[in-house]
């Protein structure tokens, strides 16, 4: 099953939850294969691997390159990564002057999804509109997004579903499917509240039941190359993203019919939200 990570907007914990999300389900005897697929490589040094020229998905997606060339294990028993490094943002030119940049992902990962070796591949997302971005989008069978609990990350909520639905209405990913909405960097705050009872309200299931607090814990553990489950695994931060865990485990009924919930945009934010 391939999963993207995605939100067009950075800063909402999206690669948090990618290294932590694949912890836990290889907490959960799952094998997973982390894509990491941003420029900036936090995924990679997250997983406690340092990015190094050459050694990212850029010649796999150029055709010039095996992917089993680019799997590296890492500081997580059962997860393996495919790096990212900063030379990757330039492959965004190349494909499009390529053409089919679409399919360049799908491509590479065909053969991973049907060898059957990991039980989950989870794209970090790079955080833009660009050919990266829907290349994941294109490849993937759903997406889970990240949202912080904050007003402006209603309209990046928006911008993000209406390209899965582009995704799926165009034929380019007919069967995307959304897995749902997980609200990160959650305070107890009046205004953290009514971002997350108009996004319940609005997407009902398509929303996780877990919310990811705001911690000191989450920043400190990209520095020693681990997740916060392993860093430091009996913090609030560290039992909600378990909690993610088993959530997103559970959710497989759910996403073909949270998919058709989440197949348009979110209202504008109401006033009463100051």
């Amino acid at each position: 099953m391939i999963v993207a990570i995605a939100n067009q907007k950075g800063g909402v914990g999206k690669t948090t939850t990618v290294v932590n999300l694949a912890a836990v389900l290889a907490a959960k005897r799952k094998t997973v294969l982390v894509v990491d697929l941003d420029p900036q490589a936090n995924a990679t040094s997250g997983l406690g691997v340092e990015p190094r020229e050459g050694l990212s998905l850029r010649n796999a997606l150029l055709d010039t390159g095996r992917l089993d060339d680019f799997i590296v294990g890492t500081a997580v028993d059962k997860v393996n990564l495919i790096p990212a490094e900063v030379n990757l943002a330039g492959v965004e030119v190349e494909l499009a002057r390529a053409g089919n940049h679409l399919d360049g992902l799908r491509r590479v990962l065909d053969p991973v999804e049907k060898s059957g070796v990991f039980d989950y591949v989870l794209i970090d997302c790079p955080p833009s509109l660009g050919i990266l971005l829907s290349s994941a989008l294109a490849s993937a069978g759903s997406v889970l997004v990240p949202m912080q609990c904050e007003y402006y990350a209603m309209e990046g909520l928006s911008v993000i579903l209406q390209l899965v639905s582009r995704m799926r209405n165009s034929g380019v990913n007919p069967d995307l499917a959304v897995d749902g909405i997980l609200m990160t960097m959650y305070g107890r705050t009046r205004l953290a509240d009514e971002v997350v009872s108009q996004v319940r309200e609005h997407y009902g299931p398509a929303v996780y039941k877990t919310m990811i607090p705001r911690s000191v814990r989450a920043g400190e553990a990209p520095s020693y190359g681990l997740p916060v489950v392993a860093y430091a695994p009996t913090t609030p931060v560290a039992k909600a993203y378990f909690d993610v865990g088993a959530e997103f485990l559970a959710r497989e009924r759910l996403r073909q019919s949270v998919s058709r919930m989440t197949d348009g945009v979110l209202p504008p934010a109401s006033s009463t939200i100051v």
